[in-house]
């Protein structure tokens, strides 16, 4: 992580990185809360499209108001509308997933995303990835089977959903990589969220009368439209905290935080829905967690490297 590379910031400074990113572990659950309460009575396509038509209206003024351009350059569109894709898939699969399965088994198993994101960019980018951490990535796979295993008996295939939801946000994290250098990234979240919502808007459209299950939407009733909302309204705070966080604080210090989602998310499935992992799928959880710390800690290592090797010789000192 080239974060590591850079001086440490001073505790003024990191502290505010620190707050964002524990906000994002609370809000980003409540964001699958809303989702789930709302796949009672709507299918999950229309979700997804009310997460990014919110989202467009609530990133459009903060755009304005940032003075960032709402025309998006020519060379862009191919790069945003795969980003958009991407994210529509995660996004369809996971809230398929929640509708049926436990919050917090469901984003345990998504958490299998940081090792894949290991392996592609090992495949795509040519990073230097050492057998620790391929270890580490096949033991936090293991992890995520023992998390399968008593969902795929108990829901069937649905299990597999946040598979999906791991690898299309891997992938998904790699695009933003490389167009992270090329766009600010508030100007990337709204431009996202308005592509996604011109196709998900499309498809619903297509869908609209033919009786496809998780397509065809429906007219939202009482309190349904404050968990649409919230679906959108949720996605886009969360999103700003992660990434206002990184501008404040450097990855190698807000990664481990980032496992306070699962905890949260344990916590929230149980209050609303009386939802609670099994011993296997807390076992599942704990080695999903502690591979993933360890691929964190070798991530540290490793930036430090540079920094050791380019000191000078004790005699010269």
């Amino acid at each position: 992580m080239t974060s590591a590379l850079a001086p440490t910031a001073d505790a003024d400074r990191i502290l505010p990185g620190i707050v964002l990113m524990l906000g994002f572990c609370v809000f980003g659950p409540m964001l699958d809360v809303a989702a789930k309460l709302a796949a009672d009575t709507l299918p999950v396509g229309q979700i997804a499209t009310a997460r990014f038509l919110v989202q467009v209206v609530l990133m459009l003024p903060l755009c304005l108001v940032m003075g960032l351009g709402l025309r998006l350059r020519r060379e862009l569109w191919g790069i945003v509308t795969a980003r958009a894709l991407l994210l529509i898939v995660a996004t369809y699969l996971f809230i398929g997933a929640i509708a049926i399965m436990p919050l917090a088994d469901a984003l345990a198993i998504v958490f299998v995303e940081p090792f894949i994101i290991l392996i592609f960019a090992k495949i795509f980018f040519d990073d230097e990835v050492g057998p620790r951490r391929i270890g580490a990535s096949a033991v936090g796979f293991a992890g995520v089977l023992l998390v399968i295993q008593p969902s795929f008996v108990e829901f069937g295939a649905v299990a597999l959903l946040p598979l999906g939801t791991a690898f299309s946000f891997a992938a998904y994290m790699l695009v933003t990589r490389g167009l992270s250098r090329r766009m600010h990234p508030v100007a990337m979240q709204y431009h996202t969220a308005v592509i996604a919502s011109l196709i998900c808007v499309s498809v619903l459209m297509m869908a609209n009368g033919r009786d496809w299950p998780t397509l065809d939407p429906v007219m939202p009733q009482g309190i349904v439209w404050l968990w649409l909302l919230g679906v959108g309204f949720f996605a886009a705070l969360s999103h700003l905290m992660i990434t206002y966080a990184l501008k404040f604080a450097p990855s190698a210090t807000l990664a481990p935080l980032h496992y306070l989602e699962i905890v949260m998310a344990a916590l929230l499935g149980y209050l609303v829905f009386s939802d609670f992992p099994d011993r296997l799928t807390l076992t599942g959880i704990t080695i999903i967690v502690g591979s993933g710390l360890y691929v964190i800690h070798r991530e540290r290592v490793n930036a430090l490297k540079p920094l050791v090797t380019q000191s000078p010789p004790a005699a010269a000192i």
